[in-house]
């Protein structure tokens, strides 16, 4: 039987909220919606494109800790408030996603705060022992 696990990515808003980066229980790791904010400095850059950049490696970081990667991600929820931001992020979803080219859906709607331009959420299927 597998144990539930949590991964945190050091975030403050994460103690604050009460919330985990992802969750792995079973064979999936689900991670919880990403912005771009750099949580090692927590900053965040003004630029859609550098968001989105920032969520992936955000993303990938906890993926790494639940033991699987980008590669293993089936389904995707990305958020974008202003609905010009999202073609501008389309290369960075296909340099990441062109291998495993997820299940998606995209939704238009504020973010928690104006600085944010994007969030992604993800869910993995860990890779097969043996």
């Amino acid at each position: 039987m597998n144990e539930r696990r949590l991964i945190s990515s050091g975030s403050k808003f994460e103690a604050e909220i009460g919330y985990s980066r992802a969750v792995v229980d079973g064979d999936y790791v689900w991670v919880s919606g990403t912005t771009g904010y750099d949580y090692a400095t927590m900053t965040i850059a003004p630029d859609v494109v550098a968001q989105a950049e920032q969520c992936f490696a955000n993303i990938s970081r906890a993926l790494a800790e639940a033991g699987c990667t980008l590669d293993d991600v089936v389904r995707v929820l990305t958020i974008v408030p202003r609905r010009e931001d999202w073609e501008p992020c389309w290369p960075v979803f296909r340099k990441h996603f062109g291998k495993a080219r997820p299940a998606s859906t995209l939704i238009h709607a504020g973010l928690q705060t104006d600085i944010m331009r994007i969030e992604v959420e993800v869910t993995a299927r860990l890779p097969k022992k043996g």
